[in-house]
């Protein structure tokens, strides 16, 4: 009967194609219309404080908001997306999650346009969601497996904020390259630690990210949505 149950679990769900690998690629792709280059995820303002001045202080900042912050609660999302029959109570759990009104529209606005871009491009009827609650129901549709489109969601994530901290303080691109390639162990260990978590698992210590995030909406000048 077990052996009967793993072979119905095998054959369920097609194996994963390079394409799909490519798919997948393609979804966190800079060039993929998000919108993402105008979001700092609130680390404009973490750099007008001083928080972040370079690779060093860069690096350990994303490793606490991947490990303990939005990254791995964003991942949370993702795989819960992906096993609902219906990701809008999913949705409705990320939305009251968000620390801050920036932050809520960073996902909301990003996640109208992957469903937008998504339903011209391979006519899925997709749903406006948070970007990984959207992610995560397409990742279904289209059978890749939820770790990976975890990972590389985590990956784009990153390779985003890290981009922002190029512009803005003096990181050049192979020292953004050495952090994001830095990160990689710590994103491969969330993707697959939040497979089985539940939405009960959500929390957030990252409390100087939250803040920076609030900061950001008076924050004068700035350059980036949040």
């Amino acid at each position: 009967m077990v052996l009967d149950a793993l072979i119905a679990m095998n054959t369920a769900r097609p194996p994963m194609t390079i394409n799909g690998t490519l798919l997948l690629a393609q979804w966190l792709s800079p060039s993929y219309p998000l919108g993402s280059f105008a979001y700092s995820h609130g680390l404009e303002t973490a750099i007008a404080e001083g928080w972040v001045a370079d690779a060093a202080s860069l690096q350990d900042w994303l490793a606490e908001l991947l490990a303990s912050g939005s990254g791995r609660a964003d991942a949370i999302l993702l795989h819960a997306a992906y096993h609902a029959d219906d990701p809008a109570p999913v949705d409705v759990t990320g939305r009251a999650f968000s620390s801050s009104a920036e932050r809520l529209r960073e996902s909301l606005h990003q996640g109208a346009a992957f469903a937008r871009t998504t339903c011209v491009a391979w006519g899925n009827d997709m749903p406006h969601l948070l970007l990984p609650v959207s992610l995560g129901h397409a990742a279904a549709r289209h059978n890749i497996p939820a770790t990976l489109a975890a990972a590389m969601y985590l990956h784009a994530f990153a390779s985003n904020i890290i981009m922002a901290c190029v512009r803005l303080v003096p990181l050049g691109q192979t020292d953004g390259q050495r952090v994001l390639s830095a990160l990689a162990q710590l994103i491969e260990a969330i993707a697959e630690e939040t497979a089985n978590a539940t939405l009960d698992d959500l929390y957030s210590n990252t409390f100087m990210s939250d803040i920076a995030a609030m900061r950001h909406e008076t924050l004068q000048p700035r350059l980036f949505q949040s």
